[in-house]
Parts: C-alpha cells; sequence; structure tokens
C-alpha cells in the first residue's frame, strides 16, 4: 500500500513538473535606441506578435526602446553578460566587437540598395553576421538603415572640401573617423542621445545619419542643410546573446530565426516609406537638400581601400561583395 502509494506520488510529482515547463513561456527582453515611430520599433512589435503567434504563446518579446537600457555599445556589453537578451544596433558599433563589420564602414562600397540587400541576405551577409559569435554576439538578421549623409548648421556642404574645420559627430567607429578625417573634417563620437543637445550647443558642427533618423531626432531644427553624398550604407543588425541563443532549444530557435526573418521583409517596406516621408517633412521644415557631386567624395577616401590591401581577410570580403551581382 505504501509502496503504491509513494508510486503514485510520485507520478503526480513528474506530472505536475511536466506540465509546468509545456506551460512555461521565454519571455525575450531586447532593446534599442530608437524613438517608438522608428520603423525599427515598428518592426519589433510585429516580430514580437508573430514570435507570440508562431510559439502558440511560448515565447514572447519584451520591447524597450529609447536607450532605456542604455546606448548601443552598453546593450552589446549586457548581451555578453547575460543580462539582456537581443538588441538592434549599427554596424558601425558592431564592428568595435565582431572586427569583420569594419567592411560595411567603407565609403561607397556598394553600387546601390539592390546591390546591399544582394550581398546582406546572401553568403557574404551571413559569414559577416556569424563573426560575432566568438564575442558571445550572434548575429540574426539585418534592417534597412538606409544611406548615410552629412547635415550641418550653418554651412552646406558641397564639395568634400567645405567639412574642413567643421566637427562632425560619429558613431564608435574607427572607420567613421577615418573617413571623416579623409573628408577634411574633425570626427568628434558622441552618444545619439546627447547629439541634439550638442548640436544646440555647438559642441559640434554637424553630423551624419540617414534621412529618417535626421527628421525622427528632430535634428533638422537645428540643422538646415543636409547633402545626400549618401557615403555609406550601414545596415542595423538584430543581434542576440549567445548566453541565451545556446540555451534554446532546436524549435525555439527555428520560431525566432523565422519570425526575424519576415520581420526585415516588414522593416525595409516601412523603411523606404519612411524615407521618402523625411525628406518631405525637413524640406517643409525649411531645410536645404543638397545632391553633391559624389565622385569628388568618392576619390577622397581611396587610401581607405589601400590600407585593406594590406589585410587579406578584409580585402577579400571587399572583392566579395564587389563581385556580388
Amino acid at each position: 500500500m505504501i509502496k503504491n502509494l509513494k508510486y503514485l506520488l510520485f507520478l503526480l510529482v513528474i506530472t505536475v513538473t511536466s506540465c509546468t515547463e509545456m506551460s512555461k513561456t521565454r519571455t525575450i527582453k531586447i532593446a534599442h535606441g530608437l524613438d517608438v515611430n522608428h520603423s525599427v520599433h515598428k518592426a519589433m512589435l510585429e516580430l514580437g506578435k508573430d514570435l507570440k503567434q508562431r510559439s502558440g504563446g511560448k515565447m514572447t518579446l519584451e520591447i524597450y526602446p529609447n536607450q532605456q537600457l542604455g546606448t548601443e555599445r552598453e546593450c552589446l556589453e549586457l548581451l555578453q553578460i547575460g543580462s539582456l537578451d537581443m538588441t538592434k544596433v549599427s554596424v558601425g558599433v558592431m564592428e568595435n566587437f565582431a572586427p569583420k563589420m569594419k567592411v560595411f564602414g567603407i565609403p561607397f562600397l556598394f553600387r546601390d540598395k539592390a546591390h546591399s540587400f544582394k550581398v546582406l541576405d546572401g553568403p557574404v551577409g551571413k559569414k559577416i553576421l556569424d563573426d560575432g559569435e566568438k564575442y558571445w554576439l550572434k548575429g540574426l538578421a539585418y534592417y534597412d538603415a538606409g544611406s548615410r549623409s552629412f547635415y550641418t548648421k550653418e554651412k552646406p556642404i558641397n564639395v568634400p572640401e567645405d567639412l574642413k574645420g567643421l566637427k562632425i559627430r560619429v558613431m564608435e567607429s574607427v572607420t567613421a573617423i577615418n573617413m571623416v578625417k579623409d573628408f577634411g573634417g574633425s570626427p568628434t563620437p558622441i552618444s545619439w542621445g546627447e547629439l541634439y543637445t550638442s548640436l544646440q550647443q555647438g559642441v559640434v558642427d554637424g553630423a551624419e545619419n540617414n534621412p529618417p533618423s535626421f527628421y525622427l531626432s528632430r535634428h533638422y531644427e537645428v540643422c538646415k542643410y543636409y547633402s545626400l553624398d549618401e557615403h555609406t550604407v550601414l545596415p542595423d543588425v538584430l543581434v542576440i546573446g549567445t548566453q541565451l541563443w545556446d540555451n534554446l532549444s532546436p524549435q525555439e530557435k527555428k520560431w525566432l530565426q523565422e519570425s526575424v526573418d519576415k520581420s526585415v521583409v516588414y522593416q525595409r517596406k516601412l523603411w523606404a516609406e519612411a524615407e521618402a516621408e523625411a525628406i518631405e517633412e525637413v524640406k517643409k521644415a525649411g531645410v536645404t537638400i543638397i545632391n553633391p557631386d559624389k565622385t569628388l567624395f568618392k576619390e577622397k577616401i581611396k587610401d581607405i581601400y589601400q590600407e585593406y590591401e594590406s589585410n587579406p581577410e578584409m580585402n577579400i570580403l571587399i572583392q566579395q561583395i564587389q563581385e556580388t551581382n
């Protein structure tokens, strides 16, 4: 009788434990530094909805926008120690953690948007995403972040020489710093959250970014010249910490990757719409849009390509990108 009772109790414990595990929901915390109206945030909302539906409620997404959990660099550091699960960062910041990402910072690397998508979604883009894993950061996909161009307060940028003596905000990216130096400017790394005030107070004379970021940050209120030289195409990267990724089941990994891939298509559509809207809105606000001769800027950065010739791994990456049809 006692033996049967013990057996029944054992079965009860096993059943309760199994039911608890089956009903357990895995909540993934993801942070980013952008406004809730940005296409990245909207894409993350869709990612969360799709992940919840795809997993039958077993996986959910908890989003922290507007640098609530820190700058892009700080979020990557939180991923590395397992205090945050996922984040979105620019490859310009990610290159400090995954060296191959530096290749995207090379000015005028892509022929056009179609070429960039072909590279990012293909084997070359995947190889570069995987470079972060040995630093506890796994890249899942690329979001569109358009082309970066210069905007300034007092002086329009028509030719590279117009940047001479100007303090230009850049990300914490060696490649971006070297590029601005080659153009004659004075690169000044400042966090995105501090940039509006820095522009107002004259800490910097201008910055460089894509149209939606220029518009949604309201930097157009301070900077009245936007020169569309489109010097770099720096995509955003969705990154997950390997501490979480390695603990996901194969099914959970499949659900998450499929939801991420679907969100990429949605985000890129939103981005195209946001770019067109941003240009129109800043024009209405009195910003002068300049379309400079890009070849003049290209000629100034030849030494950046020459520097990579002595680095076989990076040189091969550049060639593979340029040869992608």
